[in-house]
This record gives structure tokens, C-alpha cells and sequence, in this order.
């Protein structure tokens, strides 16, 4: 009966085909997978959530470019970072997930990464921040709410005022509704 089940979400849900010379970094917390983004920043990498099957304890992974691998190392040790283990994608049929998802409703753009979400309005006017369970939510929606997205200060982005995961994702939709209100003003 399983077999079914599996046949049936093979032909509901393909799989996309992995990018060639890609990994992924998995680090055993949150704030290891953030602290390397910020120490990586001069590399091809970006955070994802990694595969069920290779996670280890951690929702978030870096990926890279494989070829980069050997600096991203040095790096990391320079930092004192450590990794669990780097994973080939080419080794494997396990896909990332992309972090950020775009939707577009009624004349409003919500932007979700991760359980945030931020909406915009076509003027690009913060309308709603929800989300997560961090106590830090209220608070960032507090500070955002009602403003336009293209006049939010550097210091009043949510990674400047948060401390959680929540702030965290929350910015990552933050820069991709702000990416979306500058091109609409072109």
C-alpha cells in the first residue's frame, strides 16, 4: 500500500534536478548555520533547509559551490566554526529547499521564509508581519508595520532588531519583499 503512496507523490511531486557541483554544510544549531553565512560571505553560499534525511538536529543548512570547498573550510577553522559534515548534492538525489516563496494576492505581495511572513501592498507599505512562535514577533511587527519597505533604515531591519530564528527568516523575506517593491518602482 505504501508503494502507492510513494508512486502517487513521485508523479505529484517531481523532483527538480539538483545543480550540478553543489553541497550543503550542516551544523548541529541554528546560530552555526547563521554565524557561517555571515563568515562566508565572500563565497557562492546560501541558506537552505536542508533534507530531512540529512539533518542533525539543525533546520538550516549552507549550500555552496563544491568547487569553493576548500576555502570555505579554511575559513570556517578560522573562525572556530564547525562544521557536522559537508554533504555533495551530486551523490544524491536530495534537494535543499529554497527558504523563500513569493505569492501574490489581490494587489498584495506576501513574501514567506521559513514560518514568516511579511506582506506588502503594491506601493510596497508593510501591511502584515506574522509568524513563528519567537517572542520577538510582536515586536518586529510593532516596528514594521505600516511602513513603506523602502524607507526602513538599515537598523530597523528585522536582523538588526530581533535575536531569534524568527528575526532571522523573518529578514531573509524582508530583503526579498524589499528586492520586489524596487523593481516595481522601475
Amino acid at each position: 500500500m505504501s508503494s502507492i503512496f510513494n508512486k502517487l507523490n513521485t508523479i505529484l511531486n517531481p523532483k527538480k534536478e539538483v545543480e550540478k557541483g553543489q553541497g550543503l554544510i550542516i551544523f548541529k544549531n541554528v546560530k552555526e548555520a547563521i554565524s557561517a553565512e555571515r563568515i562566508l560571505k565572500n563565497f557562492s553560499v546560501k541558506v537552505v533547509a536542508p533534507p530531512q534525511e540529512i539533518r542533525e538536529g539543525c533546520d538550516l543548512a549552507v549550500e555552496y559551490d563544491l568547487v569553493e570547498e576548500m576555502g570555505i573550510k579554511r575559513e570556517l577553522e578560522k573562525n572556530n566554526l564547525n562544521a557536522v559534515k559537508f554533504v555533495s548534492l551530486d551523490d544524491t538525489s536530495m534537494e535543499p529547499l529554497n527558504l523563500v516563496k513569493v505569492k501574490e494576492i489581490e494587489g498584495f505581495t506576501l513574501v514567506r521564509s521559513g514560518n514568516m511572513k511579511i506582506t506588502i501592498d503594491k506601493n510596497g507599505k508593510i501591511v502584515n508581519v506574522s509568524g513563528g512562535g519567537c517572542p520577538d514577533v510582536p515586536y518586529l511587527n510593532l516596528k514594521l508595520k505600516g511602513k513603506n519597505i523602502l524607507d526602513v533604515a538599515e537598523e530597523d531591519t528585522p536582523k538588526n532588531l530581533g535575536y531569534t530564528l524568527c528575526a532571522y527568516t523573518l529578514n531573509k523575506a524582508f530583503e526579498k519583499a524589499k528586492t520586489i517593491a524596487l523593481e516595481g518602482t522601475r
